[in-house]
Parts: structure tokens; sequence; C-alpha cells
């Protein structure tokens, strides 16, 4: 059936010998490229692809070239690019699944020979498989030895057709299998390469659709560049779009390979992740981990897509993303309520073990380092009766050996996590340790980790040890805390310190039958040890009172043990260490220079360092240090923490350093210690008093500002009391013409009173009408009365405040000065104002005197006293006046006192870089002075050096050389020196005098 297609493509062949693989390959290579009939070349290339996967290596090599031919020539016939683009993918794909389809089409179709190493000859599927990859490589490399067939793939892809873009989308990614770096390469500076690849998830199509996502997870993998560009092209809201549409985390493969494409895009990418987090792409995570109260019948699918989905939250908070990038998801995770989310799951039953260990670690790393996360995490109870917090639950679980290993390292993960700079936290563990009036039927973490720490089972000791460790870590008050705890080992014995039992545990070694690893007990007490006592003096001091530690770390150190030993004698050597760096020589018989002693004298100083190296120098060091997550293939290689391995190599140089020390190199140290004290303090003086001269200028700044505007304030208040008296002045020498008038009118005769009578009428209305102006006037000026006093109050608030603040003798009598002048302007103004109440009083009585005139004639003495009332306002008035110039001339004093503080903040601010300058130059002082001692003291040692060695090489010689000190070199009081003396210098605390006889300086 086969050969007789192949007959109906070719022609007709008369009957004889079948042709080959290779020669059929060949005669339909020429067609395709001679054929001038379109119909011809999709025939030709229709047949090429039927045996593209059974003769892939003929197909390859003799017609690769033809169909790039074809992809490029023949754009209009989509089915004969399909064709090709078909072929083109069968010879350069690897998968499994196509290599099934080869050999089931080898298995139904009648045998066709072959030449060289494609004969039929039996291998073994293991080399056939290596031998099918290198053959796609090998026509990848092909393909691609021209760049542009990967722009001409790209270009096929804008094709809408179906047979011509999904070929085009599998071959695509079968090269990206095959040779990635290269290919995204070309991709990456190909004219919105990119963009045309991410329209294949907007294709309507699910088979397009999902094979673009296979595509991208390929282009995208190792790329942070098209990681970048895929994401911006908001490769996220369509992601996120198509697992809600193909149901989250219940939907099927689709998701899947949604989600393997968000973890490629985000993971180990700052960028992405920052745009991941301002899009609030973190909000539309929450519903994933809505899984409900019915948690039965999990699919294998559902368990993927939650694994990747849980994946996914870990990317955003990992400990190696930068601080402040982790800080900031982890509070979008608390606020937008997917923390409390996966807390749920947490607690919940019926939840697969996989998921529920890989839920701890992932709220294990949201609540890492974060506060506010920790907190709520203490808060969360789980749904047992009674109610019990959840810590406490997973700690039940920890150390309870028949649970999963993976699940107990998972619970360990959680609480280093919770504690992790979480003072608060540590605190609110160890109390569960210390005597205390709570319930004892209720569990405790204390009873459990205590628990853990004496049980039988070596991993629940180790877990046990170190989770108590971390809630010591970099926490001295919790570290001298714990030394309070007491444990009664057993009925009628006195109750032991924690410290103290775990001592005589360490020292019974292998004496107590244990389930696990004995080694992995005592390394686990041996890391409690160490980070208890680190950096606390009581804490070593405590531990050095027992008379047994010592002798039993000296001797562990010295024995010559296994190889399983090792680590056991570094860890003791580091303890011993620690006890000496951290030694503040309390206890007479322990102090750092008698621990040297037994060192050199038990160990030897050169073996104590070497057995210190057997710690850094394990295997399972360097895979601790890695990460925080404790990791490990099997319970028996968990033997190191990862904050410990910090410890050890913070420690391990300055414990050497400590024990090759000489006392008096200690004591050196200690004198540049103080000097450098000294200094520092000097420092924090000066700093102080910079910032309490920065204070007094802020002050008076302010002061000067106050002032300034009270000035303004006064100023304003003259000119408008000013202004008032000139219109009341005007207001009485129209009163006063008027009153003139009517005297005169008087004075005519009776006959002419119908006359008068009507001019007085007209005058009356007009007083009339200036009475009404003048009482809304006398109402305004009330109000502006009111105001002023507002005004006063506030000037003598401000300058009361002035008078408390200010310092020195010149500042005080000015400010006291601006006080009382405020308060005399005050009841100035408030006489002014009596004045003008006055005045409008007798202004009503002259209008009503008037009123009367005109009603009838009045006598010659009212006329009179009219008279002398006027005179005495128009006194009055000048007097005003005068008062008012004679404030102007206050306000000038005012303006003259607010320039000299204005002087006096000038020459303080002087006063201040002037000190500021004398400080910086005792700064170099004090720096030149030392790095001058430091100078001398290296030649001082060096001339002793060179002296020393030549007397050596006398002696070699056979010269005898005495030892002898002249009297200039004896050391002398200051007062038995003679005039010829140079004066004693003194440097690092020691006193040198120059030797005339030796010609150098000596101590």
């Amino acid at each position: 059936m086969t050969m007789n297609f192949f007959r109906g493509v070719m022609g007709g062949q008369p009957a004889g010998p079948q042709p080959t693989g290779a020669e059929t390959i060949h005669k339909l290579c020429d067609r395709v490229a001679s054929s001038t009939l379109l119909e011809d070349r999709r025939d030709a290339v229709r047949a090429l692809k039927s045996l593209s996967k059974k003769y892939r290596l003929e197909v390859g090599t003799q017609a690769m070239d033809h169909l790039v031919h074809i992809l490029q020539t023949d754009r209009s016939d989509s089915e004969i690019l399909g064709y090709a683009l078909d072929t083109l993918y069968n010879i350069i794909c690897n998968d499994e699944e196509e290599e099934q389809d080869e050999s089931e089409d080898m298995a139904a179709a009648p045998p066709i020979p072959v030449s060289g190493k494609h004969k039929n000859v039996p291998v073994s599927d293991e080399n056939a498989q290596k031998q099918e990859e290198d053959l796609g490589v090998l026509f990848t490399d092909k393909f691609l030895g021209d760049s542009e067939n990967v722009t001409l793939l790209l270009t096929l892809l804008e094709e809408f057709d179906f047979h011509v873009r999904w070929p085009g989308v599998k071959l695509l990614t079968a090269l990206l299998k095959n040779q990635c770096n290269q290919v995204q390469g070309v991709i990456l500076v190909s004219p919105m390469g990119v963009s045309r690849l991410m329209d294949l998830l907007a294709d309507s199509r699910e088979v397009i659709r999902n094979d673009g996502l296979l595509l991208l997870q390929q282009l995208t993998k190792g790329n942070a560049a098209i990681q970048k560009i895929v994401a911006f092209e908001n490769a996220f809201e369509r992601l996120l779009d198509i697992i809600t549409e193909e149901g989250s985390s219940d939907g099927g493969i689709v998701v899947e390979d949604c989600l393997l494409l968000l973890v490629n895009l985000l993971k180990n990418n700052s960028s992405n992740q920052n745009f991941f987090k301002e899009g609030s792409y973190i909000q539309r995570m929450k519903p994933w981990f809505e899984v409900g109260d019915d948690n039965s019948g999990w699919s294998a699918q559902k368990v993927t897509n939650l694994h990747l989905m849980l994946q996914l939250v870990r990317v955003m908070v990992s400990p190696v993303n930068s601080p402040g990038a982790t800080s900031s998801c982890q509070k979008s995770m608390y606020q937008c309520g997917l923390l409390q989310q996966l807390c749920t799951i947490l607690m919940a039953t019926g939840v697969p073990a996989d998921i529920l260990t890989e839920t701890i670690n992932t709220v294990s790393e949201v609540i890492r380092g974060s506060q506010i996360n920790q907190d709520y995490f203490a808060s969360v109870n789980a749904p047992s009766n009674p109610p019990r917090p959840a810590i406490v639950v997973l700690l039940m679980s920890m150390v309870n050996e028949r649970q999963p290993f993976v699940l107990r390292c998972a619970v360990l993960y959680c609480f280093q996590c919770f504690l992790y700079k979480n003072q608060k936290g540590q605190g609110e563990i160890v109390a569960t340790l210390l005597p205390s009036t709570i319930d004892a039927n209720s569990i405790s973490a204390g009873q459990l980790l205590c628990g853990g720490l004496f049980s039988a089972d070596s991993l629940s000791n180790w877990c046990a040890a170190v989770a108590l460790a971390h809630a010591l870590q970099d926490n001295l008050t919790q570290k001298e805390q714990l030394l309070r705890v007491q444990l009664a080992t057993s009925l009628g014995k006195p109750p032991v310190s924690l410290l103290q039992q775990c001592t005589n545990i360490l020292s019974q070694g292998d004496k107590i039958n244990r389930r696990g690893s004995k080694v992995q007990t005592r390394v686990g007490l041996l890391m409690l040890l160490c980070t208890w006592i680190s950096n606390c003096p009581i804490a070593v001091t405590h531990f050095l009172h027992n008379q047994e530690n010592v002798p039993f770390l000296t001797g562990q150190i010295s024995e010559n043990l296994g190889e399983d030993e090792r680590l056991v004698q570094g860890l003791c050597a580091l303890l011993l260490g620690i006890c000496i760096y951290y030694n503040d020589n309390s206890l007479e018989n322990y102090t750092k220079e008698k621990l040297k002693q037994l060192i050199e004298k038990r160990i030897g100083k050169e073996n104590f360092v070497e057995k210190l190296g057997f710690v850094t120098k394990h295997e399972l060091y360097s895979r601790a240090a890695q990460k925080p997550q404790p990791v490990f293939p099997s319970p028996e290689q968990m033997l190191f923490d990862h904050e410990f391995t910090k410890l050890v190599k913070e420690l391990e140089g300055v414990i050497t350093k400590a024990v090759h020390k000489t006392s008096e190199e200690e004591k050196k140290e200690e004198e540049v210690k103080k000097t450098l004290e000294q200094h520092d303090s000097i420092v924090i003086q000066y700093k102080d008093l910079i910032r309490d001269q920065d204070t007094q200028i802020q002050e008076l700044r302010e002061q000067v500002s106050t002032l300034s505007l009270n000035s303004e304030q006064m100023q304003n208040q003259i000119t408008q009391q000013q202004s008032q008296i000139q219109q009341h002045k005007d207001q009485y020498n129209i009163l006063k013409l008027k009153l003139g008038k009517d005297s005169q009118g008087l004075s005519s005769s009776h006959g002419e009173g119908a006359h008068v009578n009507g001019l007085h009428s007209e005058e009356l209305s007009q007083l009339r009408e200036e009475v009404e102006e003048l009482r809304r006037q006398h109402t305004l000026q009330h109000t502006q009365l009111s105001d002023k006093d507002s005004l006063i109050n506030t000037l003598r608030c401000g300058a009361a405040a002035a008078a408390q603040t200010a310092e020195g003798g010149t500042g005080g009598s000015d400010n006291t000065e601006l006080l009382g002048e405020v308060e005399s302007l005050r009841s100035r103004v408030q006489a002014q104002c009596a004045e003008i109440s006055q005045l409008q009083t007798e202004r009503l009585e002259l209008i009503r005197r008037a009123e009367a005139v005109s009603s009838a004639p009045a006598s010659s003495s009212e006329s009179s006293a009219d008279t002398v009332t006027v005179s005495e306002l128009e006194s009055r008035l000048a007097a005003q006046t005068t008062e008012a110039e004679r404030l102007k001339e206050e306000c000038r004093g005012l303006r003259e006192g607010h320039a000299g503080l204005e002087q006096q903040l000038a020459s303080a601010q002087s006063t201040v870089a002037i000190e500021q300058t004398e400080k910086t130059k005792l700064q170099q002082e004090v720096q030149e002075s030392k790095k001058e001692q430091d100078d001398l003291l290296m030649l001082l040692a060096d001339q002793d050096q060179k002296i020393l060695n030549l007397k050596q090489r006398l002696r070699d010689l056979g010269e005898t050389v005495r030892e002898t000190i002249c009297s200039y070199c004896r050391p002398r009081p200051c007062s038995q020196t003679t005039e010829e003396d140079p004066p004693p210098q003194k440097f690092k605390g020691l006193c040198y005098y120059y030797c005339f006889s030796g010609g150098r300086w000596s101590c």
C-alpha cells in the first residue's frame, strides 16, 4: 500500500527491484525542486512528510534546503506550507511521543531497505534515544545556520490559518528545546518577535493557545531580557485570566502550563517581581487557595496545580530576593488576606501531606522577618477543643517521630522563620520555659521543646536544640533569662539548670540508647550551647562554673577518634574557643590566660586550630550554608543549621587569633580599646554640644520671627489709630463751624425767626444724618478695639515666651524691654480708646444741644459754654496727635531692638562655625597623634628585632654578648632625669626615654 502511494506520486514504475528509501527520498526532492506545478510540489512534500519519521536522517540531509525554499516561495498556499513545517518538525523534534509514533509506524509499515547505520540492526533503547537526540541537535544546527530561517518562522506565525500556525508553533518549540540560547538570541533582536509569540495566547483555538504556552515556557528559560519583554507585553494579565477561566486549582494541565510560565517569568527576576506586585496581581492569587471545607477527592492534577501556586508565592518572598522587595510582598500578602487563607489550609483537615508540607514552607517564608505577619501567625489557633496555638500544634508534629521527615523539616523551618528577627516572639517562647502560673494541664511550646530535647529520638533532639537556639539568636536578654530555667530530672532530687542538663547529656554520649544517629544528638546540643553562650559573658561564667565541663571538652578535643567523631571534636573546640573569647575573667580558675595555657598544655595550639577547622571542612556544612531552609535527603544528614553556619564563619577567625595572642598583646588591645572609647566619648560630647547649639539657634530664629511679626502688627495698629484720630479731628472741625453759625443766627433779630428756623431745619436734617454716620463708625470702632485687644494679648503671650526662652544677659534684657514696651503700648491704646469713647459722648451732647437751639433761642451763657467745650476738644486732639508722634518714635526703637537681636543671631552662628572648626582640628590632631604613636612603636619593634638578630648572629659566630642595660635605659622616675635628657614621651600608656649610649629610645 505504501509503495503504491509513492508510485502515485512519482508516476508509474516498471516491474523490477523496489527502490530504497534513500532513492525514493532523492526522487521526491528532485520533484520538489524541479516541478513547476504547485500540485506536484505539494504532493511531493506530502510524501516527504509521511517518510520523515521513518527515514529521519535521509529526509533531514536531502530535503531540508528544499523545504526551507518552499517556505520562502510558496507563501500563498497554506497546505504546502503546513506539510513543509510538519516535515521539518518531524526531523528536528526529539519528543518521546513522536518516537512512539515512529515506532508504531515502523511496526505497521513494510520494511524498506536502507543503507548505512540506519539498517535494521538491533540496538539498545538507550543508544537509540541518544542517537535520535544527536540527530535532532544536528538538524537544528543546520536549520539555524541561517538566522533568517527563524525570522521566517516568526513571519509565518502571523498567518491565521490553522495548518500553518500550529505546525509553526511546534517547530519553533522544538528548536528552542534543542538550541535554546541560539534561538533566544535571534528572537530577541527580531523586531516584534516576542510580540508575535504573545499573540498566540489570544488565539481562540485552544490547541494553538496551549502550544503557545509551551513555546513561551521554553523561550523564557534563563533569559532575563526576554522575561522582561514578555512581562511587559501584558503576560501576567493574560495568564491569570486563563487560569481563572480554566478553574484555578481545579483546572487541568493548561493551568499547570500557565503556572510554570509564571514561575519562569518571576523567579530570580526582581524587575518582573516588582511589576507583578505593583500591578496588584498578588491580590488575584488569594482565590486560588479557597479550597472549601470538603477537601476529599484531591485529584493528582489539583495537587500539582496547588504545588505550583504555592511555589509561585514562595518565589515572591524568597529569602534570596532583596530584603526591601521581600518585605513589600509580605506586607501585600497580609493586607489582601493571602496569609490568612494559607493559614486556613494549614489548619484544615483532609489536606494531602505533600500539600500540607509545602503550605508550611510557604507560610514560613511569608512571615520570615515581617513583624506584622509574625504577630498574626502567633495569634492563629488550631480548630481543636480546647483551641491551641498553631505554633504548639506544629511543634507537636516536629517532635513526633512518627510524622514524615519532610513534614518535620517544614515545621522546623516555620518555627525558625517565626523567630527570625522577632525578639517579641523569642521572649514569648522563652517565657513558656520560665516558672509561671500557667495551667499545668496545658501544653506550651517550651514543654514540647524540652520534651524533644531530652527524648530518645535523635532527630527530635536535633530539631528541638536548633529550635531553641533560634529562640536565643542575637538576643542577649533571652540568653540570660534562659539561665533561670530549672528542670526536675527525677523525684527526690534537686532541680538542675537547663544549661547543666544539656552538658550532662552531652558528657554521657554513647551511654544513652537512642533511635537514630548518636552524633546528631551531640551536634545539636553543641550548636545550642555555642549559640547560647556566644556574646553572653554571664552564660560563659555559668558554663565554666561547672568544674566538669572544661575537662570534658579538652578530653574530647585531644582524643584521636574516628571520622564520624571529627565533627564533634570541631564543635567542642568551637565551644571552648567561645569560652575564651567571651570570658570576662570573673572566675579565677578559668580566666582567658589560664584556659589558653590549658589548651597549649593538653591539646596544643596548632592541634586546637586544626580541630576547629573540621567544622567548616565538613561537606554538610557547605550544603547548610547555601539557604535557610533545612532540606536534607535523609535524617542522618541533618547536622547543620543555616544560622549556625553564619555564627561559625563569624567566630572561627577571632577564636584562632584569641588563642594565639599573648597576654601583652591582649593588654595592648585593651589599651587601644580604651583610647578609642575615650576618643568616641569626646566625639559624642562635641556632637551633643553642636546639637544643643543648633537647638538654641533655632529657638532664637523663632523668637526673631515672632518679634518681627509683633512689630508689624503694632505698626499697623498705630497707623489705624492715626487715621481714626484724623477722622475725628475733621468731624470736630465741622461741628465747630456749625455751632459758630448757630450762635450768629441766635444774635440776629427775632423778626428773622422764620428764616432762621428754616435754616435750622435743614441743618438739623444734616446733623441727624451725620449722627447716624457717627453711630455706624462708633460700632466699627468698637469692633476694631476688640480686635486690638486680642492682638495685644497675643503680643503679651509672645513677649512672655520670648523672655522665658532667651539665654544670656543681653538677650534677656532686650526681651524684658520689649515686654515692657508692649505693655505700655497696650495701656496707651486703651487710654486712646477711652478718650475716643468720651469724645463720642460729647459729640452726641453737642448734637442734642443743637437740636435744643433749633427749638428755642439759647441764652448767651449756653453759647459761651459750647465755645469752651469746643476749645477743650481741640486741645485733646492736639494731645492725641502728640501721642501718635511719640508712638512712632517708640516703634522705631522696637525696630532697632530687632536689629540687635539679628546681630546676636549672626554672632551665635559664627560662634558655632568656630567651634565646628576647632572640633575638626581636634579630630585631626587625635588621628595624627595616633598614627605617629603607631609608627613609632613599629619602628621600635623593628629596631629591637634587628638588635636581637644581630646579637644572635654574634653568638652564632662565637662572640660573647653581654646583656647590659645602661643607666638611661633603666626605668627612672621623671624627677631623676637630667637637663641633658630629652623629655620623656608617652605612647600607648608606656613612658619612653632616649638612651645616649644606645642611641635609641627605651621603655
